[in-house]
């Protein structure tokens, strides 16, 4: 009976490990997915487009301090994205790598019509439901830095965003170590 109450005090923290990992794993792939997503809708938009912001008032020497900006990194386009960006959160499945055993989050529907490989991935509608919950926490309780990021960064914006200044991917998963 002693040796049971042992047993299990030593295998409780591995098994709340596993279970902090997955939701690790969970977080940092809805946050990579919620980038690839707001990349992939911005390069959808016309670069021609542009849209005015500043303000419309007259100033007393009778000019405007109005800008035009392209619209594609406008914080007007940035929030309607962000709007419905986890929605798109059901057209992904969870892949298990068998070595690691940790969980990756991959686009199950394609783009370009392209032949997808799935047959390491699955297709579970819980998954999708935790992958959109953990994205729409994301964007609640990192608004401004999303529109931050987006609005300027064009380059490695997952590993910024999602390791570097969110801290929600482990940074050695994803970032050689010389670069930490």
């Amino acid at each position: 009976s002693v040796c049971l109450s042992v047993c299990l005090l030593l295998a409780l923290p591995h098994v709340s490990h596993g279970r902090g990992r997955h939701g690790q794993d969970m977080r940092c792939g809805a946050c990579r997915a919620l980038v690839d997503e707001m990349e992939w809708a911005i390069s959808q938009v016309d670069p021609k487009k542009m849209i005015q912001t500043g303000s419309f008032r007259i100033n007393p020497d009778g000019s405007q301090s109005v800008t035009e900006v392209p619209f594609a990194r406008s914080e007007a386009n940035l929030m309607e994205l962000m709007e419905v960006v986890c929605e798109r959160m059901t057209e992904y499945g969870e892949r298990v790598d068998p070595v690691s055993d940790r969980k990756t989050y991959e686009r199950i529907l394609s783009r370009d019509g392209k032949k997808m490989d799935l047959s390491q991935t699955k297709l579970d509608t819980q998954v999708t439901a935790s992958l959109k919950f953990a994205c729409e926490t994301i964007v609640e309780q990192n608004e401004d830095e999303l529109i931050e990021f987006f609005a300027h960064e064009t380059e490695n914006v997952k590993d910024k965003l999602c390791s570097k200044r969110t801290d929600l991917c482990d940074h050695a998963l994803y970032i050689p170590h010389d670069e930490l």
